[in-house]
């Protein structure tokens, strides 16, 4: 199972949606003040460039729309779990409703954030691919998620928190989330060479069994 690219997959969507969930707790990296989904999310751009450049574009934006049904599946089932009632000896309805009932300015903000630059980062990948000849994976790897993790922390944060905070506060967040983002992105480098290297040698010894 670990030796087939469908793990990827499946660690993909597993992440998008641990991403929704923990993205509810505020944690602070190095004085930048930013949700928890910070250690996690990044991490599903590695894998759908992963899959780009193993199983081409189709494949992975197809990826990512499955990531983004999922999600809203996941979100429904919460908010099931938080209107059935409770019984008389559970106390923790008001706990389930701030952490897994999150409100829905924040859900549609990280949905739409998500479908966006998740396609743009695929189309990204595969422009740099196309630019570049089929060379240099370092570059389509981190050039289209530089651009595709800047463009879901604005659309993210400006929609979730705008009207609410002074802009000056939306750019600090904006850039918070942005900084640490990059940071990831730029050290995954050298797990996207090794994926890369493992699926796709596995998925042609498979296809020429």
């Amino acid at each position: 199972m670990f030796s087939n690219i469908e793990f990827i997959k499946y660690l993909f969507v597993t992440s998008i949606l641990l991403s929704n969930i923990i993205a509810t707790k505020i944690i602070v990296v190095g004085g930048l003040v930013v949700p928890a989904a910070i250690v996690l999310y990044p991490l599903t751009f590695l894998f759908t460039d992963v899959v780009s450049e193993i199983e081409g574009k189709k494949n992975a934006h197809n990826l990512v729309m499955v990531g983004f049904y999922m999600s809203l599946v996941m979100v429904l089932i919460l908010f099931v779990g938080k209107v059935l009632p409770p019984a008389q000896f559970w106390n923790h309805q008001e706990a389930y409703t701030v952490i897994l009932g999150s409100a829905p300015r924040i859900v549609t903000a990280s949905m739409i954030a998500y479908v966006i630059s998740q396609n743009h980062d695929v189309w990204a990948f595969h422009w740099w691919k196309h630019k570049t000849s089929g060379k240099h994976l370092w570059m389509r790897n981190n050039f289209s998620t530089i651009i595709s993790q800047l463009i879901d922390s604005v659309i993210f944060i400006v929609i979730a928190f705008g009207g609410i905070y002074p802009m000056t506060t939306i750019m600090v967040m904006i850039f918070s989330q942005y900084l640490l983002k990059v940071g990831i992105a730029l050290l995954d480098t050298p797990f996207c060479y090794i994926l890369v290297r493992i699926y796709g040698n596995n998925r042609e010894q498979i296809q020429g069994a």
